[in-house]
């Protein structure tokens, strides 16, 4: 494995202290869940209280970058260059549900570019990172999109509403950035999804395209609504044609 920059290493360290308390607060949250308390406002707690940790523990490095956060919303500091793109727990109903399938993300977006990536799964202990021009990582151990060129041997992760049917064999995990770093690892071959927000798929982004996979354009400048097609690059056409109406 390559040598991994410092702000990749702030990062790292800042999405492992979060997951700390957000473990502590999933077993809480199983517990609420048999009481006749509603676990809602907690959750929401869970998400600031992680959003918090991880915006501590950037600023501790890189106090002059600035913020994008879903819960804190933005924050234009000294260096507008650079932007921390962060999502506490993207999967926040599998998280209420008690359900183990949610994410930590964090990127790095350098003027117009997302630079670094990281996507943390803190109950499977999995990481999933990318730095530009370096690879993709899963737990130090280098990954790439899938081989598969039929398509319908294929598996497909999609999430939100389908409003008209799509003829390829899908999946809806509830959490975006896992899914695009699933399709990273060649876990799915490829992730189509409407109206997303940013901080769900920043470091998505770069993770699927160190490990060689192909994504949309999509306009960093845009926080939300944004769609994603993405997939290896050899069912890359094959499913653009299947999802036409998607």
């Amino acid at each position: 494995m390559k040598s991994i920059s410092a702000n990749l290493n702030v990062m790292i360290k800042a999405a492992e202290k979060a997951s700390r308390a957000l473990i502590r607060d999933f077993g809480e949250i199983e517990k609420l869940q048999v009481s006749i308390k509603g676990p809602t406002d907690f959750v929401s707690n869970a998400d600031l209280k992680a959003e918090k940790i991880i915006i501590e523990e950037l600023k501790k490095a890189r106090p002059e970058y600035s913020i994008i956060s879903e819960e804190d919303g933005s924050e234009s500091n000294k260096d507008k260059k650079n932007t921390w793109i962060i999502d506490p727990i993207d999967g926040t109903t599998n998280f209420l549900h008690g359900v183990p399938h949610f994410a930590i993300s964090i990127a790095l977006k350098h003027e117009d570019e997302i630079v670094s990536g990281l996507i943390y799964d803190p109950i499977k202990d999995e990481m999933f990172y990318a730095e530009k021009d370096n690879g993709s990582f899963f737990n130090n151990q280098r990954i790439r999109v899938s081989k598969k060129k039929d398509v319908n041997a294929c598996l497909f992760a999609t999430g939100g509403i389908c409003k008209n049917e799509v003829d390829l064999p899908i999946r809806k995990s509830g959490s975006a950035a896992l899914d695009l770093a699933y399709v990273a690892a060649g876990r799915y071959d490829g992730y189509f999804q409407n109206d997303l927000n940013l901080w769900d798929i920043a470091a998505g982004i770069i993770i699927l395209k160190e490990a060689g996979g192909l994504i949309n354009e999509i306009n960093l400048s845009q926080n939300k609504n944004i769609p994603i097609r993405a997939s290896s690059m050899a069912i890359n056409e094959k499913m653009l044609e299947k999802l036409n109406n998607f």
